[in-house]
């Protein structure tokens, strides 16, 4: 397993209409291409206005597919048009957990 953390730093007047746009419209879409949504956090100290989501994938292979069949989706390229002019800064790490780990 991997997991995909992503997080997105957005402008303090963004947070909540980006929240809204992805609980009502995204989620769903991400929910059927992506599957397993491990959690959905804002950020409380340290950089603000973040939104950070960790996914779990059974491999690289198995997120390179999931990801490119939610990229082929209509309805992702219209929300994505969206939301993407609310983001100032995206960033993507993929995390191996450890033989020890809890979450594995």
């Amino acid at each position: 397993m991997i997991l995909e953390e992503r997080c997105y730093t957005l402008s303090p007047q963004n947070v909540r209409p980006f929240l809204s746009f992805y609980e009502n419209e995204g989620l769903p879409m991400l929910l059927k291409h992506l599957g397993d949504l491990k959690g959905f956090f804002t950020t409380e100290t340290g950089e603000l206005n973040q939104v950070v989501h960790l996914w779990g994938f059974a491999d690289l292979a198995d997120r390179e597919q999931r990801r490119a069949q939610l990229w082929s989706d209509p309805m992702w390229l219209a929300y994505a048009d969206k939301v993407l002019p609310l983001i100032l800064r995206m960033q993507t790490r993929l995390l191996r957990p450890t033989a020890f780990s809890p979450m594995r």
